[in-house]
């Protein structure tokens, strides 16, 4: 489903990633592990076209896109969770959630959004709130929930237990084995040690300083 083969990154004449190769196969969940400032954001912005690869091949679904706009992912049922959020603080939570299906004319859209609302009906009844409204955690569960929108096929989920409750962590846990069961999902998650994920996973990857291995 998403296949990162020898790719590069430089950042203001940096080498962030360094020859990576990566594989996220149909209908299975995989791990990236690394510390703070290994590379995992970037690999991930580089997966979504938001960095720019200097080197190597990206393919989704077997469509090259290395070179490919960034809004482009959301029709090829591919979403993505940044792990600061990224939420517009004006808007509300149901607009939030909404985004990708408008960016992508989703004709499907309200069936999602229902389906993601049943998943996760903590972001449901805040669905009228304002995102700027609510906490870290909140606002961590409507980044996956917009996640879910767009990701029919391919979900990309940066750092998605970094920075909340213990409590919060068990619930995306449940969120994200609920999805597994499905077996209909392709999934990379990342973590900055493999505390939450292995139950979820079936392979891992880790990196460090730009380079990827198989654990």
């Amino acid at each position: 489903m998403l296949v990162l083969d020898n790719v590069s990154v430089s950042i203001a004449g940096a080498d962030i990633l360094r020859g990576v190769s990566l594989e996220v196969p149909a209908n299975a969940f995989v791990g990236l592990v690394g510390r703070n400032g290994a590379g995992k954001t970037t690999l991930m912005r580089a997966a979504m076209n938001l960095v720019p690869a200097s080197g190597g091949r990206i393919t989704v679904a077997g469509e090259d896109t290395t070179r490919a706009a960034p809004h482009i992912h959301a029709r090829q049922g591919v979403g993505y969770m940044p792990e600061d959020r990224r939420l517009v603080a004006d808007w509300t939570v149901d607009d939030n959630v909404r985004l990708p299906a408008w960016a992508a004319r989703t004709a499907d859209a309200e069936a999602r959004v229902a389906r993601i609302y049943d998943l996760v009906p903590e972001v449901a009844r805040v669905r009228g709130q304002r995102a700027m409204q609510l906490s870290g955690g909140q606002q961590k569960l409507v980044a996956l929930a917009r996640a879910f929108v767009a990701g029919t096929r391919l979900m990309i989920l940066d750092e998605p237990f970094e920075g909340v409750a213990p409590a919060l962590v068990q619930r995306l846990v449940e969120i994200l084995s609920t999805l597994r069961e499905e077996s209909d999902h392709s999934v990379l998650i990342s973590e900055s040690d493999a505390l939450y994920s292995p139950p979820l996973v079936d392979r891992t990857y880790t990196i460090e300083r730009g380079r990827v291995s198989a654990a």
